[in-house]
């Protein structure tokens, strides 16, 4: 048994980590992984299942829907007494006959109404757990007006629990004042620490459970990354275009990743245990999503489901962070 904690005020309560389904969506659209074998994605999941966790996170625009129809095989030989939570996300809407295209953020109503009907049959699911605003709208649905589109949801048993992803602590604010916002799903890492300003306190302050993903920075704080293999990442992996995958950001990233290397021995783990352990360390931090594609890439980071950092440990990470100039953020709980 894992540890769990409480998911915010639902009455879900989830393991430290969960299953983050982004990169088994495939490569054939905007921003993918690269190719992906979709045996060893059922098998990875059912692997985690196996190990304990009891949720799995996805979104309907992870593979332009092919990340909830895996899911749903990943299912197929699980009992239902058995079965993880399932998390997705809706608001991004994408062009079938351009699948390279930049999915479009929208918020209409109508629009969300018909993206659950779609994960409910991609996922063969009669209710969704966790159901989340992937990004603020830009066709200018105002955020009231989608929010209360997902409360509506809620009550009409569609789906468990709300919550918004992307948002900022102010657009938490408005929300709240319609309905509960369940949770929050926000970037987090070592190397990207922004929302541990505001939005980690809102949340705590609110009983909002929050859900961080990329604890790992997409990668580079496994232990197991290097500038020859950022070098070698194929054109349908979005991170071969992004800035901390390359130059003097991936040099202080990887230089951050060393440090970390005498901490995972202190505790007998490996380095992206530490990673992920340190945003679960944060107050406010319900659990953190952890993608996978094999099930030797769950066993590689299990151990932070139940790994707890010391004082000096976050000490020595909050050291590292200021030697070596990687990312932004407040460096330490609590200071």
């Amino acid at each position: 048994m894992l540890p769990t904690r409480r998911l915010g005020r639902t009455d879900m309560e989830i393991t430290r980590i969960g299953f983050g389904a982004w990169a088994i969506g495939g490569a054939d659209w905007a921003v993918g992984w690269g190719t992906q074998d979709d045996r060893e994605s059922v098998a990875a999941i059912r692997h985690a299942v196996e190990r304990g966790i009891n949720w799995i996170d996805t979104a309907a625009i992870y593979g332009l829907g092919h990340s909830e129809e895996v899911v749903r095989q990943a299912f197929a030989e699980i009992p239902t007494s058995e079965r993880p939570y399932v998390f997705t996300k809706c608001g991004l809407v994408w062009d079938e006959n351009d699948r390279q295209a930049l999915p479009r953020k929208v918020g209409a109503p109508a629009s969300v109404r018909r993206e659950v009907e779609a994960s409910l049959k991609r996922l063969g699911v009669e209710r969704i757990d966790l159901y989340q605003m992937h990004w603020p709208a830009e066709d200018g649905t105002p955020l009231e007006e989608y929010w209360q589109t997902l409360l509506d949801l809620k009550k009409e048993g569609k789906v468990r629990a709300v919550g918004l992803s992307n948002h900022s602590a102010a657009q938490l604010e408005t929300a709240e004042s319609l309905g509960h916002v369940d949770t929050l799903q926000p970037p987090f890492s070592a190397i990207r620490r922004e929302v541990a300003q505001a939005e980690l306190n809102w949340c705590h302050a609110h009983q909002t459970g929050v859900i961080v993903y990329s604890p790992m920075q997409s990668g580079l704080l496994t232990g197991g990354f290097s500038v020859e293999r950022a070098q070698a990442l194929p054109k349908d992996d979005w991170r071969s275009r992004n800035a901390e995958f390359t130059g003097e950001k991936l040099t202080r990233n990887l230089r951050f990743a060393d440090a970390l290397v005498p901490i995972a021995d202190r505790h007998s783990t490996s380095v992206a245990a530490v990673a992920i352990a340190w945003t679960l360390a944060w107050p406010g931090v319900t659990g953190a999503i952890v993608g996978a594609r094999s099930p030797a890439q769950v066993d590689g980071w299990l151990d932070a489901a139940s790994l707890d950092l010391t004082g000096q440990d976050l000490t020595d990470i909050a050291a590292a962070i200021e030697a070596t100039g990687a990312g932004s953020g407040p460096l330490q709980p609590g200071k």
